[in-house]
């Protein structure tokens, strides 16, 4: 049985208001992307479970002073309108998100989202190396943009003291931990995902690079 709006409202509990959001993210994805190569056409059959409902429980997995969200490698807005929609549901109007897409024609469909949603959110279209030195943020998501070693090459000098980075997996995860591991340090705890048997969301802190990693050479990353 598919997974549908009433499934997502009933498991997430938001309001109408924000139930109507995810409604207009949902229409305007389907259209842009009959033109606009966005997400898996075969992915949007299953878009409540598989694209709102897996942005939307990132949030259930930080402490409540992850207040600046970063979401790189954005693409559709997946995940950061789903985490934005379920920050403003929960009235938490402190915390702030920016999505960065270095893809123009995917950076304009999240600014159009953004405004068909309300989403509190702000879209950034350039390359994420390019905020190296410029901002710090106390939890860094991304979705299938790279395996888990680079996603930490691109998310050390931008991780404040004390900050943690979600990463969703599949069912890899385990190979892409080892091989991380060869070039940084970090503490995971391994969560299970509520769309899928075989994801897994890796909750990651106390990142640093190992002896010799010369991925991390140079980075003055600042303090919170």
């Amino acid at each position: 049985m598919r997974f549908d709006a009433s499934d997502f409202q009933q498991v997430t509990n938001v309001s109408r208001e924000t139930r109507a959001a995810f409604e207009s993210w949902h229409a305007l994805l389907h259209e842009t992307n009959k033109t606009t190569n966005l997400v898996g056409r075969s992915t949007m059959d299953d878009f409540w479970n598989r694209h709102a409902l897996d942005g939307f429980q990132l949030l259930d997995h930080v402490p409540e002073d992850g207040k600046h969200w970063l979401d790189f490698g954005a693409g559709a807005g997946i995940p950061g309108i789903a985490i934005a929609l379920a920050m403003q549901d929960r009235a938490l109007s402190r915390c702030k998100l920016t999505m960065v897409e270095s893809v123009s024609k995917k950076a304009r469909f999240i600014d159009a989202s953004i405004k068909a949603t309300g989403a509190p959110a702000t879209a950034i279209n350039c390359r994420v190396e390019a905020l190296n030195g410029t901002h710090t943020f106390d939890v860094i998501t991304a979705r299938a943009v790279a395996p888990l070693e680079k996603l930490l090459q691109y998310s050390f000098p931008l991780l404040k003291n004390g900050g943690i980075c979600l990463f969703p997996k599949g069912q890899r995860y385990r190979q892409e931990l080892t091989d991380a591991n060869k070039y940084w340090t970090f503490d995971v705890d391994v969560r299970p995902s509520l769309t899928s048997d075989e994801g897994v969301i890796l909750h990651i802190s106390s990142v640093r690079p190992r002896k010799g990693n010369r991925h991390a050479e140079g980075f003055d990353r600042k303090s919170a």
